[in-house]
């Protein structure tokens, strides 16, 4: 039995086959592929997960005095907040968390990039603040989420994009969010055709979003589309387990996001010449830094 895969059509289809769930067929595709065993794929998805921790702790922590050119210290101020925020405590504190390792990367602290760098903490905030801090999952669920999220992430570099310089910040932030939703929803019991409707869902509440970095960093407005897609996620999710589906198929989904991204003008894929990147004040913070 070969576990190779390249569409969700196909990762259902083989799901279904074996009685298993898209975790499962991510580990066996893996030690498949890589030609290593179970108990060292699972080790390095464990070091993977105590990195995320760390870049949490790292971004919330106030003693710590690294910053990024533009940014710090905002996930510790959502942090504080969240006893009083509109959106509750619950989603503030994953909101912090994805802040917090946005934070940590633009101090050039240890990331997982997940699937990159500018979407760094998206999925740490759903499985460590989400997954075991608030829903009591203990490790051995959440490395089965990472194995999830990688299977979905997989199909998007294959058939679209995880880059914004080729997708736009729909490619970066919506993946990673569509791999939260999908990893969530199956912690809570989803079967392959719900996660993947998640994450379907997760995709096309950003279906067209740019990528503008301010100065080509990491930072502005990245470290707040990681919070907004870390709530992506959680809502998308949450709409598939109170049983609402995408209409439109994920392997139609991640089809329409590819398009998109290629339909892109340049100046909208990461070159820091459009959108956000090209206001005034923008222009104005990159003469200030390199001064």
């Amino acid at each position: 039995m070969r576990y190779e895969f390249h569409s969700g059509a196909e990762v259902c289809k083989l799901c279904k086959e074996e009685g298993i769930t898209i975790a499962d067929l991510m580990l066996r595709s893996e030690m498949e592929q890589s030609m290593r065993n179970e108990e060292e794929i699972i080790d390095e998805m464990m070091y993977n997960l105590s990195v995320m921790h760390q870049s949490i702790d790292m971004g919330l922590d106030e003693s710590n005095r690294q910053h990024g050119m533009f940014t710090g210290g905002d996930a510790v101020k959502i942090n504080k907040y969240a006893d009083n925020a509109n959106m509750g405590e619950g989603m503030a504190k994953i909101v912090a968390a994805s802040m917090a390792v946005a934070e940590t990367n633009a101090a050039m602290g240890k990331i997982v990039a997940a699937p990159t760098a500018g979407a760094s903490g998206i999925l740490p905030a759903i499985l460590i603040e989400c997954g075991r801090n608030q829903r009591g999952f203990d490790d051995e669920i959440l490395c089965k989420g990472l194995f999830t999220a990688g299977a979905v992430g997989c199909i998007i570099a294959e058939k679209a994009s995880i880059a914004g310089a080729s997708g736009g910040c729909q490619a970066e932030t919506g993946t990673a969010a569509a791999m939260g939703a999908a990893a969530l929803a199956e912690m809570y019991g989803a079967s392959p055709e719900e996660a993947l409707s998640a994450a379907a869902i997760a995709i096309k509440n950003c279906l067209g979003l740019v990528c503008d970095p301010v100065a080509g960093l990491v930072e502005c407005p990245c470290i707040k589309r990681n919070a907004i897609a870390a709530s992506n996620a959680v809502l998308s999710c949450d709409l598939v387990l109170a049983g609402i589906n995408s209409l439109i198929p994920f392997d139609e989904v991640v089809e329409a996001m590819g398009n998109v991204g290629r339909s892109m003008h340049s100046d909208l894929r990461e070159t820091a010449r459009g959108g956000l990147a090209a206001t005034p004040t923008a222009k104005e913070l990159v003469k200030k830094l390199y001064k």
